[in-house]
């Protein structure tokens, strides 16, 4: 498609994208990063299949050990799910690279996501409770955008409000019972 640099007119119209385009362009995406992860198993020598599922417009990976011992794959986890999270962009990052279009793939390894939606969960219904019995606002910890959509969601349906507040690593949510 040419450009407008000088006001010409041989623009050809936005195409619109059809459903069926969107799933391709999902499955894609997912398969050049299931491509990227597996080569980067390769070089760190870790076994692991990977699954890919297409859910709500989205690319959800997995990662598990082929011999259910998920503890060399937990290592690639990290601390915090750093590890997970820098992976996960990285994964980003090639699906970009490749095609040109950001992608919103969520990564999980070794059943880490999870187990930290239980969490998240849990830490979501305390801060509920706290913010009914006191009345007031509770703010949480610092989390990831993905965990604070899961945390986000779990208020909601608690009937409270939640915002996310600060700036890059620092960013969290504020539970209270009312909306600003």
């Amino acid at each position: 498609m040419a450009t407008d640099v000088a006001g010409s007119s041989d623009l050809e119209p936005a195409s619109v994208v059809s459903p069926g385009d969107a799933v391709s362009r999902v499955e894609e995406e997912g398969d050049i990063a299931a491509d990227y992860l597996e080569e980067l198993l390769d070089i760190a020598d870790l076994d692991g299949d990977i699954d890919i599922e297409i859910r709500g417009g989205r690319t959800y990976i997995s990662i598990v050990s082929e011999t259910g011992d998920d503890a060399a794959l937990r290592d690639l986890v990290g601390r915090d799910g750093e590890g997970l999270e820098a992976l996960q962009e990285l994964s980003r990052l090639a699906v970009l690279s490749s095609t040109g279009n950001r992608s919103r793939l969520v990564l999980d390894i070794a059943g880490y996501r999870d187990g930290r939606a239980g969490e998240l969960k849990k830490i979501a219904e305390s801060a509920v409770a706290k913010v009914k019995d006191g009345g007031g606002e509770v703010a949480l910890e610092p989390m990831s955008a993905y965990e604070r959509k899961l945390v986000h969601d779990t208020i909601a349906d608690l009937g409270m409000h939640s915002e996310s507040e600060g700036e890059g690593g620092r960013r969290h949510i504020v539970v209270s019972t009312h909306s600003a």
